[in-house]
C-alpha cells in the first residue's frame, strides 16, 4: 500500500490534485490531504480522505502531518518572499518521516529562467535536491486563468495593454496542471523534470480571441515597459504591483513564459485545454 500526500489541500490546485487520485482509482484511506485550516476540507474528508493540520509556518506541525507518507505532492506556497523557508520546513520535515518521493510545483525551467518570480522556485528545487529524497519537479507555465479572470475588463475597454510585444504565453489551466500532477505522483518512474506549458498565445491572439467568442471589439496595443507602469499606476495600482506586472511582461517578450505542451499533454494523455474554452467557461461563469 502508498500513501499519497498533496499540501495546500484546501487552495486552489491541491483539491483538484486529490480530486484526481481519487478519479484515478486510489483508496480514500491512502491518501492524506494536508492544509492549514482542515476544517475547509470537509468535502474531501467527507469522501474518506484523511485530513491533516500541516501549516507552512509552523513546522511543528509538518512531522505529524507526514508521518507514514510515502510520496508528497508539494504545492508551492503562495507568499512571495516567504516560500524558501516554508518550503524548507515542509522538506525538513518530510526528511523526518522518511518520505520516499517529493513532487514540487516549480516554474518553467527554474533552472535558466530570468522570470521575476523565478528565484524561490529555483531555490526550492536546490533544497530539494540537497535533501536527497528522490524527487520531481513540476515546472509549471502559468495558470490560463490569469488571462480569463481579466477578460471582463478587457471586453469593457476594448483594449489590452502590455509591454510582452510579440512574446508567447504557454498557459496552462490550473486543472490541467493538477491532474498531470497527480499522474506524475502516481507515476512509478516518474521523471525528474517535466516541463508543463499549455497551448502558447500572444496578446494578440488573446484580444482576437475574445473578439471571436464574444463579438466584442477588442484589440492588444503594445506599449513600452515604462509606458505600461505608468499606465498601470494612473489605474491605481501601487508602485510594487506595477512593475511587478510590468517585469512578467518583460518575461514574456523574452520568452521565458513559452514552452511546448510535449510534457503536459503525455501526462495527460490528452490535448491541453485550449484557450477559447477557458474564456467561454470564465465568461459563462
Amino acid at each position: 500500500m502508498t500513501t499519497y500526500a498533496v499540501t495546500g489541500a484546501t487552495g486552489h490546485y491541491g483539491p483538484i490534485a486529490v480530486e484526481q487520485l481519487l478519479a484515478r482509482g486510489v483508496v480514500p484511506g491512502d491518501i492524506v490531504a494536508i492544509a492549514r485550516s482542515p476544517e475547509k476540507a470537509d468535502a474531501l474528508a467527507g469522501a474518506g480522505v484523511e485530513v491533516r493540520l500541516g501549516d507552512y509556518d509552523r513546522p511543528e506541525t509538518l512531522a505529524p502531518a507526514l508521518a507514514g507518507v510515502d510520496r508528497l505532492l508539494l504545492v508551492s506556497g503562495s507568499e512571495v518572499g516567504s516560500r524558501v523557508p516554508q518550503h524548507t520546513a515542509v522538506i525538513e520535515a518530510a526528511k523526518a518521516a522518511s518520505v520516499g518521493h517529493i513532487l514540487y510545483t516549480s516554474v518553467l525551467r527554474a533552472d535558466t529562467t530570468t522570470l521575476v518570480i523565478a528565484p524561490e522556485h529555483t531555490a526550492t528545487e536546490k533544497v530539494i535536491a540537497a535533501s536527497g529524497i528522490p524527487h520531481t519537479f513540476l515546472r509549471n507555465g502559468w495558470y490560463a486563468e490569469n488571462y480569463a479572470a481579466a477578460a471582463p475588463q478587457h471586453l469593457a475597454r476594448g483594449v489590452i495593454t502590455h509591454a510582452a510585444g510579440d512574446g508567447r504565453i504557454a498557459a496552462a489551466t490550473r486543472a490541467d496542471l493538477a491532474e498531470a500532477g497527480a499522474v506524475a505522483l502516481l507515476s512509478k518512474e516518474p521523471r525528474e523534470v517535466y516541463e508543463l506549458a499549455g497551448p502558447s498565445f500572444t496578446y494578440a491572439d488573446l484580444a482576437a480571441t475574445l473578439t471571436e467568442i464574444t463579438g466584442t471589439p477588442v484589440e492588444a496595443r503594445a506599449v513600452s515597459a515604462e509606458q505600461l507602469t505608468a499606465t498601470l499606476q494612473e489605474a491605481g495600482l501601487d508602485a510594487g504591483t506595477a512593475g511587478f506586472l510590468t517585469a512578467v511582461d518583460t518575461g514574456i517578450a523574452q520568452g521565458e513564459l513559452d514552452g511546448d505542451t510535449a510534457d503536459l499533454e503525455s501526462l495527460l494523455a490528452r490535448p491541453a485545454t485550449p484557450l477559447a474554452d477557458v474564456l467561454r467557461a470564465a465568461l459563462a461563469a
